[in-house]
């Protein structure tokens, strides 16, 4: 990142507006990162969000004007605690979308358990019902034969 070159270093204010900025941003990528379990346009909006990070800070490191050869070369403070940030809010956002895969994947496979056992009470309740239906239609009762029904 650049600032503009002051006489005891950089303009203050603009690194804290950037600091702001960057930090509300990372902030939100967070949230969002944690509020997601596998929601797709979730993941868009991310990586989108993550992109426009990543193309702030490029445009925030590419020299301003004339101005940026009285800048150190070596990294200032904010721009190491910025890399800093970025770095770990992609360390983040990698830990999210490995937890998020983790728990798409056992939500799966407990899917397919409950599909498996339903289908198998399923099947045993047809079972039972086909061998009721075969024991009733075997048993005929003549018709002068008494029944509770006729004891009354």
């Amino acid at each position: 990142m650049r600032f503009s070159v002051v006489e005891a270093g950089y303009d203050r204010r603009q690194v804290d507006a950037c600091l702001d900025e960057l930090d509300l941003r990372l902030r939100r990528l967070a949230a969002r990162a944690e509020g997601v379990a596998g929601a797709g346009r979730e993941w868009d909006r991310i990586r989108l969000d993550a992109g426009h990070l990543c193309d702030y800070l490029r445009r925030r490191a590419e020299p301003a004007g004339p101005s940026d050869a009285d800048a150190p070369a070596s990294p200032s403070a904010a721009e190491r605690t910025a890399a800093d940030l970025v770095a770990r809010a992609r360390a983040e956002l990698d830990a999210a979308r490995e937890e998020a895969r983790l728990v798409r994947e056992e939500a799966y496979a407990e899917a397919l358990r409950a599909r498996r056992e339903f289908e198998a009470a399923l099947l045993a309740r047809r079972r039972r019902e086909a061998r009721v239906d075969e024991i009733l239609s075997g048993a005929r009762v003549p018709a002068d034969t008494p029944t509770a029904a006729a004891g009354r």
